[in-house]
């Protein structure tokens, strides 16, 4: 594992759901050989019981499980919880493999498996919850920041984004270029965009538009 990876891992969870405990703790040993922290359930319950920290997570889920397949199990957590999902079976199938993909997962192992293939699904699906967790608190402070600007700023900030100039703004809201240019720098101020290209980007992250 290089170091980007290991520094990926180091704090992440991943997280087990088989009904085999010879399995569960085989899994737990192979994670905590290359120190990624595994916790085990031998069912669905158990695993949605489980409090998960805000850290990034994946789970690597069994098809056939006592009571209840693998895939209607994906169905159940996906309205629940958003989790990278790698799948493992001995029982597998194209048509199996093709719906847990459909339905969002991101791998689908067969047994018997080489260790290192695990290893490098996990890693993957790590870095995808990681990206996620990135993106949603990049997208709650921006509203922050959005909703910091007066009833003004963010017409202001739309007008800009729809590509108008401080005239053809002040024209538009019935001011004058001065009182414009005074809402703009404030409104940048405080979406702290220290460029009009970026100013207009985090309006369009916003969803903002003149139509």
């Amino acid at each position: 594992m290089d170091i980007k990876a290991h520094e990926l891992v180091h704090g992440s969870i991943v997280c087990v759901i088989d009904d085999d405990g010879d399995v569960r703790n085989s899994l737990r040993s192979l994670l905590g050989s290359v120190d990624i922290r595994a916790e085990t359930f031998g069912s669905i319950t158990e695993f949605m019981e489980f409090a998960l920290p805000d850290v990034p997570t994946c789970l690597v889920l069994d098809v056939r499980l006592k009571g209840q397949s693998g895939l209607a199990a994906q169905e159940q957590i996906a309205k629940n919880r958003q989790i990278p999902i790698i799948f493992i079976t001995g029982h597998g199938d194209v048509e199996m493999s093709v719906r847990a993909l459909k339905a969002g997962a991101i791998d689908f192992i067969e047994k018997p498996f080489r260790p290192q293939r695990l290893l490098d699904s996990v890693v993957g699906a790590l870095a995808t919850d990681h990206a996620r967790r990135q993106a949603e608190r990049a997208s709650r402070s921006l509203h922050v920041k959005y909703h910091l600007l007066t009833p003004r700023e963010r017409e202001v900030m739309v007008h800009v984004a729809g590509g108008l100039l401080n005239k053809q703004i002040a024209a538009a809201m019935n001011l004058s270029e001065i009182t414009v240019k005074i809402h703009r720098r404030q409104a940048m101020k405080k979406m702290e965009s220290r460029s009009l290209a970026d100013f207009v980007l985090k309006a369009a992250a916003l969803g903002l538009s003149l139509t």
